[in-house]
């Protein structure tokens, strides 16, 4: 049960991400009492994240929304907004682009990620809000909270949890839940 404040509205939600003993690549992800294993960035966590450098920003992160392949995963229900993922749905990384660290739509030509893969890993894809709100160029793209690669593989600068983790967690979050990476 979440604990709620003095008013009737729900304490906020902080997902904490510290890393792990021994693997710079790997971190533990706390949540309510509950523990997960996770990957982070190959480069590990950094206070100076730059575009392409591989490193988890550490930063508290609130989460703005989140994409979900509902052709391959049912989730429980979550009042974190999400949209299904499509064909043709993209972010862009360019950062001389005008649309960098957006969504993007294919065909589009500059650097992005796509956001319908093949190996999963945005089958459950959430938006953290790292350089979205107010952005720089060059200072880090497309940081999400999303799944797991086999043997928790590192990730290019994102948090990714098994998906059995990710259900576990979906249903407590909310637009400004905060991912806080220490």
């Amino acid at each position: 049960m979440r604990k709620k404040t003095s008013g009737t509205r729900p304490a906020k939600t902080v997902i904490t991400v510290r890393p792990a003993p021994r693997d710079r690549r790997r971190a533990l992800v706390t949540f309510d009492g509950h523990t997960e294993q996770a990957a982070i960035g190959r480069s590990g966590i950094t206070s100076r994240k730059r575009e392409g450098d591989g490193a988890t920003p550490r930063a508290a992160m609130k989460l703005v929304g989140g994409y979900v392949r509902r052709d391959r995963v049912a989730l429980p229900s979550t009042p974190l907004p999400t949209r299904a993922i499509r064909k043709g749905m993209l972010w862009c990384d360019a950062p001389s682009h005008a649309s960098y660290n957006r969504p993007a739509k294919a065909p589009f030509s500059p650097s992005h990620e796509e956001m319908m893969r093949d190996d999963g890993l945005y089958d459950v894809c959430l938006v953290m809000d790292w350089n979205l709100s107010s952005r720089r160029r060059h200072a880090g793209s497309a940081i999400f909270f999303h799944l797991i690669r086999p043997g928790y593989q590192p990730t290019q600068g994102c948090v990714a949890i098994s998906l059995a983790a990710m259900r576990r967690l979906i249903p407590h979050l909310r637009r400004g839940a905060v991912v806080k990476v220490v």
